[in-house]
């Protein structure tokens, strides 16, 4: 039986990465969400970088650029990190560099730990689930918080993928996170909305009028597409 963590913030993931397991990074608002929308409108690969210069610099060899800083869109990037702003033809056999506050660190964090590294989001939360109950491996689900503090919304996710992969019969938890995770998850899995209406980040979106982003990324199961990180790029995996 494999066993499922939760690593609450980047400065903690060094105890919990182990190699040949599976580590799924998420950033509910919004950086994974975008991405797994952006796959599933058709681009060809994401590479995630930690600053804005080294977006600039992909974008100067044909890459597209998207970028976020504190919720808003870089100046003079694309895109920035609305799931929105990815619904579009231009997208389609592209390859995009991306850097945003917490989501692309947390990756490029992830990719130092010798484990498989897949992207969750609520829109992709089953396939998720269903992918990672075939390959046998134990899971650290690793939430990109806010600069490196623990998020309400990163962690809600965490406690619905947890549930799910305990009650498969095939996982087992003895990490306190996980467990907490999935207790916050119970509580308030009727109405994600309204249960994080305190919630710091939806506040702070609000304030950016992007409450249609927060309510997007709260759907669940919208798709299959299940990003993966290779070579430092982020493909879709394939079936």
């Amino acid at each position: 039986m494999n066993s499922v963590e939760v690593c609450f913030s980047p400065l903690l993931f060094e105890e919990f990465a182990k190699p040949n397991s599976i580590v799924v990074v998420v950033d509910i608002f919004r950086a994974t969400s975008a991405i797994v929308t952006a796959f599933q409108y058709g681009a060809k690969s994401f590479i995630p970088v930690s600053t804005i210069e080294e977006a600039r610099e992909l974008a100067t060899q044909g890459f597209l650029a998207g970028g976020e800083r504190d919720g808003e869109v870089v100046a003079g990037f694309e895109f920035g990190n609305s799931p929105f702003s990815y619904m579009n033809e231009k997208i389609k056999g592209r390859e995009i560099a991306l850097t945003t506050t917490n989501g692309t660190r947390a990756i490029n964090i992830a990719e130092k730990a010798e484990a498989t590294v897949l992207i969750g989001s609520f829109l992709n939360l089953q396939a998720l689930a269903d992918y990672i109950l075939t390959q046998g491996k134990d899971v650290v689900i690793f939430c990109a918080g806010w600069k490196n503090r623990f998020n309400m919304e990163d962690s809600l996710f965490a406690g619905a993928l947890t549930n799910l992969l305990l009650t498969s019969g095939k996982f087992y938890s003895d990490c306190d996170s996980a467990n907490a995770s999935s207790l916050v998850y119970r509580t308030g899995r009727k109405n994600l909305m309204s249960f994080l209406k305190s919630c710091s980040h939806r506040k702070r979106l609000a304030h950016l009028n992007l409450e249609k982003d927060v309510a997007y990324c709260l759907q669940r199961d919208v798709t299959d597409v299940i990003p993966v990180l290779k070579d430092g790029r982020l493909v879709r995996l394939l079936p």
